[in-house]
């Protein structure tokens, strides 16, 4: 690749990742403000929530079909399009006048800023060698994490300064700048330009998701994400409540302390290339799966509060070892239709997400949190390593 070439991807990725940023904020931006919207809309933090599970629903809903118009119209160009689109979303939340109105602005929002990272991931797997492709993608991941990290952080001094309207409005103009930029981007740059597509990729929905599922390692790599997403976020969900109930530390205070998960997937990034190189993808993958089990167990067992933040960033380290494997290798599942395949992945992690946490809330009320963190801990050693052994297992044969 010239050195134009060059500095054009990596301009193209940074704006992904800005977008990416953008996208997680936009999910954990509610979860501060729930209290402020139950004291002025009147309304019962139950159906206040459904801000929060609204945005949720939706991004997990319409992943599927991003992918396949993402190979039609070309993914970088319909990356813009739907951050444009979450301006409008943001700004419809900003200026609802009743809660009704908040919970349908936050479910376009989620349904419009679903597109923006299956499809960046997808685009990455198109121009980046597979050589270079996870290192790569842990460059984008930045944006994320660092909106996973941010989201709760503009909510909540949004909300104890200016007021939570002035959050959405935040939002809003961030969308705004990074569409605008993501398209001039579409416009002007030779690689974020639309190239017709394959004819695997202009066949419909149910075809392209047939290509995609007779693709046996695309089913290895899909049911990983799941069980990976169950594990993890099915455990995580719980963290704040068991060091408010054990230790005593209100919840704003046990909520960051488990935002260390965030510092422990942003140490990941800072040395991704390193442990690329040095562990390779089976590395990776077993490395990742000892760190989750340690950090459950520690969590499990910690004497003070003082011990969950520390777990808690190890859980990030060893989770996005793995996850960025699972991604790099779900960019690479079904290259002919990898728009629909990036897509599907993200949606077998987002119901991971969502059965863990499920499952969570019916054993924590008897067994508690310690319980939960104990099981996830020894869960996690079997998928690892059957995900190892079939890995190790299709390098060879490569």
């Amino acid at each position: 690749m010239t050195i134009s070439a060059d500095r054009d991807l990596k301009r193209a990725i940074l704006l992904l990742s800005a977008a990416a940023f953008a996208s997680s904020v936009s999910a954990r931006v509610c979860d501060p403000m729930l209290p402020e919207l139950v004291r002025q809309f009147a309304a019962t933090p139950e159906r206040v929530a459904t801000v929060v599970a609204g945005f949720s629903v939706a991004y997990g809903s319409v992943q599927a079909f991003f992918g396949p118009l993402g190979d039609r119209l070309g993914k970088y160009r319909l990356i813009a399009f739907t951050t444009l689109a979450c301006t409008l979303g943001s700004l419809a939340a900003a200026l609802a006048p009743t809660l009704n109105l908040l919970i349908l602005a936050r479910v376009f929002l989620g349904a419009s800023a679903a597109g923006i990272i299956p499809l960046s991931m997808a685009w990455i797997g198109d121009k980046v060698d597979y050589h270079d492709r996870q290192a790569t993608l842990a460059r984008f991941l930045v944006g994320q994490i660092a909106g996973v990290i941010g989201g709760q952080f503009v909510g909540g001094v949004f909300t104890d300064t200016l007021g939570w309207r002035w959050a959405f409005g935040f939002l809003c103009a961030l969308y705004l700048l990074v569409g605008l930029r993501v398209l001039g981007e579409a416009r002007r740059n030779p690689l974020a330009r639309h190239t017709p597509p394959a004819a695997t990729a202009r066949a419909g929905l149910l075809a392209q998701a047939r290509t995609l599922f007779g693709v046996g390692w695309a089913r290895v790599i899909l049911a990983v994400v799941f069980l990976e997403g169950m594990i993890v976020f099915g455990g995580l969900a719980f963290v704040p409540l068991y060091v408010h109930q054990r230790f005593g530390y209100s919840m704003s205070a046990a909520g960051a302390l488990a935002g260390s998960f965030g510092l422990g997937g942003l140490c990941y990034i800072s040395v991704a290339k390193v442990l690329v190189r040095r562990l390779g993808e089976v590395g990776l993958a077993v490395a990742g799966t000892l760190l989750i089990a340690a950090a459950w167990w520690l969590a499990a067992l910690a004497p003070a509060a003082a011990w969950v933040a520390p777990a808690c960033a190890l859980l990030g380290l060893g989770f996005y070892m793995i996850h960025n494997t699972l991604q790099t290798n779900a960019t690479q599942m079904a290259p002919q239709v990898r728009g629909t395949a990036v897509s599907f992945f993200a949606s077998a992690f987002f119901l991971g997400q969502s059965l863990g946490v499920s499952a969570g809330a019916k054993l924590v009320p008897g067994a508690g949190p310690s319980t939960l963190f104990a099981i996830s801990g020894a869960a996690v050693l079997p998928l690892g390593a059957a995900f190892a052994a079939l890995l190790r297992a299709r390098q060879r044969r490569r």
